[in-house]
């Protein structure tokens, strides 16, 4: 079922991506951007993780104003450092509605859907469930320092979480973020 959702997630990615590239018709003034760079990632009073992060916003898609996003996040790159920590990934996409998008500093609103997965590795924690779909609201900030690079900052909350017996017990709701970003034009 995660595959599947994985797999249709990606291909309504795609088929915005090729709509927006192929709806309107291409003028100088219209601009693509690619960013890409590090995320950092803390579940608020649990594990720091970290990861990558490449995200797509053209003036086509209503004028510059939707940001897609796509993430990989893990424990495995934060807190499970030399450490005992649970190897926890997280994969997934998202959408932001940019307000003030023709400003150095925008406000972000937006939505996240991807795949958790905890590698409990021990057999005794077998019996707990280990993987959960992930449905998330962000919203924060991006500041452009120049045209080449760019931080965001986002406050977030999962509203699917468990205790272990019911969904993956190390998702936790609340979470923060800060990325990076090199950002790339056409």
């Amino acid at each position: 079922m995660f595959n599947s959702l994985i797999k249709f997630s990606c291909r309504i990615f795609v088929i915005v991506l090729v709509f927006s590239l192929s709806s309107q018709k291409n003028t100088n003034a219209q601009s693509q951007t690619i960013s890409v760079g590090i995320r950092l990632q803390k579940s608020i009073n649990f594990y720091l993780e970290n990861g990558f992060s490449v995200y797509y916003n053209s003036d086509k898609i209503l004028s510059d104003k939707i940001l897609f996003g796509i993430h990989y996040v893990s424990s495995r790159l934060g807190s499970a450092i030399n450490s005992n920590a649970i190897k926890q990934d997280r994969f997934f996409f998202n959408a932001f509605y940019i307000m003030r998008s023709k400003k150095k500093l925008n406000i972000l609103t937006g939505i996240d859907l991807g795949y958790f997965h905890a590698d409990y590795e021990e057999p005794v924690f077998d019996d707990l469930q280990n993987q959960s779909l992930l449905l998330a609201l962000e919203a924060g900030i991006r500041y452009n320092i120049i045209k080449r690079l760019s931080v965001n900052s986002t406050l977030g909350y999962n509203f699917i979480t468990g205790d272990g017996t019911d969904g993956a017990g190390t998702l936790y709701p609340m979470y923060f973020q800060i990325s990076l970003l090199c950002n790339f034009q056409k």
